[in-house]
């Protein structure tokens, strides 16, 4: 937290990689690794989205930490007994402290452990999906979509970081300030952004050109927990998602794609937030809205044209065992 009250997040990630040439120490290799996230957290909510749309699922394990967790980090207290099934471990930090036993650090979702070793490999949430696109190639499904083409890199780049300062960051800015000059500043730059991501997609399916990429896998995860969390619980309150008709629809189109929506699970989100942010909600009382069906109704967007897969397919449904609740229209 600075000393204006603004809150700076802390960026500083281990940055090993896991790649096909395995320059890091850690090659490519199906059912070693195992990627932990929690459904809550909108940083891991990316990895599992790309690990989905690029049918990862049975080369690449995934363990899920329940919604809530307290200073020793992110539990598994869903699992049987308390423990992640094939890790064996209670806590998240335990991989962490496997590799580095005085690891310093924030203990963040997601982060991919080497299975053999029990060590954590790396939490940098932003490179991890951009080498599960790359570098897992030789072992994704047919018809798997590119979600960073050479050509709109630059382009894809831009919209990302712009929408990760103001948007992805900006509601953590707003809820986690501690002045009102501080979060007013955030507040501005949220719906600037908003205002004019409202104007961009009203004319266009997709973020960069005519499918999904890396930029809209970033700002769905957001968007999704808006209503539920971020306009009330973070004071991002000028108007909901679902009164911006050109966001609301583009985020309906998302979330109703295979890959996006079969990933969200909103009571594990609103248990997390509400649960753990103890100084901004000091009863833990979990809202019971907003009601979710409406992220089942028609967006329309199909009018506006674009591939969601490009030269892609859509992937097949979740792993049993990964499933989330499903919404009733």
């Amino acid at each position: 937290m600075a000393g204006d009250g603004e809150f700076k997040r802390d960026q500083r990630y281990i940055t090993t990689r896991i790649t096909e040439d395995g320059r890091d120490g850690y090659p490519v290799e199906p059912g070693r690794y195992r990627l932990v996230i929690a459904r809550a957290c909108p940083w891991a909510n990316r990895a599992a989205i790309v690990r989905r749309l690029m049918g990862l699922e049975g080369v690449l394990s995934m363990g899920i930490a329940g919604p809530l967790h307290d200073e020793r980090s992110w539990s598994f207290h869903l699992d049987p007994d308390g423990k992640d099934p094939v890790l064996g471990i209670e806590r998240l930090q335990e991989a962490f402290f496997a590799r580095d036993p005085d690891y310093p650090l924030g203990i963040t979702v997601p982060a991919i452990v080497d299975i053999p070793t029990g060590k954590v490999v790396t939490n940098d949430f932003a490179q991890i999906t951009l080498d599960l696109g790359h570098e897992w190639r030789a072992h994704q499904r047919e018809g798997a979509p590119d979600l960073y083409p050479e050509k709109l890199r630059d382009e894809i780049d831009e919209i990302a970081d712009q929408v990760f300062a103001d948007l992805n960051n900006g509601v953590y800015k707003c809820g986690f300030a501690t002045s009102q000059e501080a979060y007013e500043r955030a507040y501005r730059a949220l719906w600037e952004r908003m205002d004019r991501l409202e104007e961009r997609l009203s004319t266009r399916r997709y973020l960069v050109g005519d499918s999904i990429t890396e930029a809209d896998v970033r700002l769905f995860v957001t968007l999704v927990r808006f209503d539920a969390v971020y306009h009330g619980h973070f004071k991002c309150n000028r108007h909901k998602l679902t009164e911006l008709p050109a966001l609301w629809a583009y985020a309906r189109d998302l979330f109703q794609t295979p890959g996006f929506g079969d990933t969200i699970d909103f009571e594990q989100i609103k248990t997390h937030y509400y649960g753990v942010h103890r100084t901004i909600n000091p009863t833990g009382i979990v809202p019971a809205g907003p009601a979710p069906q409406g992220w089942l109704t028609p967006h329309g967007r199909e009018a506006l044209g674009g591939r969601p897969f490009g030269d892609g397919t859509p992937p097949g449904p979740p792993p049993e065992g990964e499933r989330v609740p499903p919404l009733t229209a």
